[in-house]
């Protein structure tokens, strides 16, 4: 218990130290706390809570300090088990999926409480990869017989033309992030073998038309690439027994000028459907690297400005003044 506090060579309370500012150092067997009152008391809650997730068989690492400090400080009456109580468990040999910020354990439960699922935000958010880890549990305790992982094959900037290969090996790079996370969460070996029994299978959104989806777990990633029609033509292949997860990033679109993302009009016209969840994220709930957290909102920045800037030129030409430079 004592080492799963500490973490290896003290690292997890000398990162807890530094981000609560209370002193600690751990004498024999006991962890001691000291500094500001309100420090100590922050730091004080994350122990209680790590303690008794530890009792559970959850591992917490020097990325989950941050992470629940945020929280602990936002919400003065929660704990560190209600923030990240929710773990995904896969399987029995592989450490168990747990959602880091509040959105993050919406989401998770939306997913288990909704058959249709819509995660928006900006990218590092966790989005697809816990409807992965959903996927995968749901896949191994046997409460769907296959998982289907879908992406439009949109260019970002590069000609799908162009890449050497057949159809198979053009596509490749665009599922390679699903199959990443689906060998984070699985043996290399296993999901091979799923693959081949066709249980679980990765494709471009298009090779979806025609299909019914039964007794599976789906998921659209990317989806703000996906066109109207090709939304549509996914949302209506969910069959009986089966669960949709659908994740993007409205403010990504790689669509062409002029093309409406079916992400987009998906929110439009499904917000307040009953059974239908939409879970939005934001530039808290990013859990990469630190530095893409503030790449985000210095991106969301310049699109005020730009967003801003359109508005006051389009006031200007209505009111028949000259445009600024």
């Amino acid at each position: 218990m004592l080492l799963a506090l500490s973490g290896p060579q003290s690292t997890l309370l000398a990162e807890l130290s530094q981000r609560s500012g209370a002193d600690i150092s751990l004498r024999g067997n006991v962890i001691h706390l000291t500094g500001d009152e309100g420090d100590v008391h922050l730091a004080y809650r994350f122990l209680c809570g790590a303690a008794e997730l530890a009792g559970r068989g959850h591992e917490l690492g020097k990325d989950d300090v941050a992470r629940a400090l945020r929280g602990l400080r936002d919400d003065p009456a929660a704990n560190l088990v209600d923030l990240l109580e929710e773990a995904i468990l896969i399987t029995p040999r592989r450490r168990a999926v747990v959602p880091k910020t509040r959105a993050q354990s919406a989401y998770v439960e939306s997913i288990r409480n909704h058959d249709l699922t819509f995660g928006i935000g900006p990218a590092g958010t966790g989005k697809t990869y816990l409807a992965m880890a959903m996927a995968a549990a749901a896949l191994m305790q046997k409460r769907v017989k296959r998982v289907i992982l879908a992406r439009p094959a949109v260019e970002a900037g590069e000609k799908l033309g162009f890449l050497p290969g057949d159809l198979a090996e053009k596509v490749n790079p665009y599922l390679r992030p699903l199959y990443d996370a689906l060998h984070d969460m699985l043996d290399f070996e296993r999901v091979e073998q799923l693959r081949e029994r066709g249980q679980i299978e990765v494709a471009p959104l298009a090779f979806m038309r025609g299909r019914t989806l039964n007794d599976s777990f789906v998921i659209l990633d990317e989806a703000q690439n996906a066109t109207s029609e090709q939304m549509r033509m996914f949302l209506t292949r969910l069959g009986f027994g089966s669960k949709a997860v659908v994740t993007g990033d409205v403010t990504q679109t790689d669509l062409p000028h002029g093309a409406r993302s079916g992400l987009k009009e998906a929110r439009d016209l499904f917000t307040g459907v009953e059974g239908i969840a939409f879970c939005a994220f934001s530039d808290a709930d990013v859990v990469r690297h630190p530095l893409v957290q503030k790449i985000v909102v210095a991106y969301e920045e310049r699109d005020r400005q730009r967003a801003a800037e359109r508005d006051a030129r389009r006031e200007a030409r209505s009111e028949g003044k000259p445009e600024a430079e």
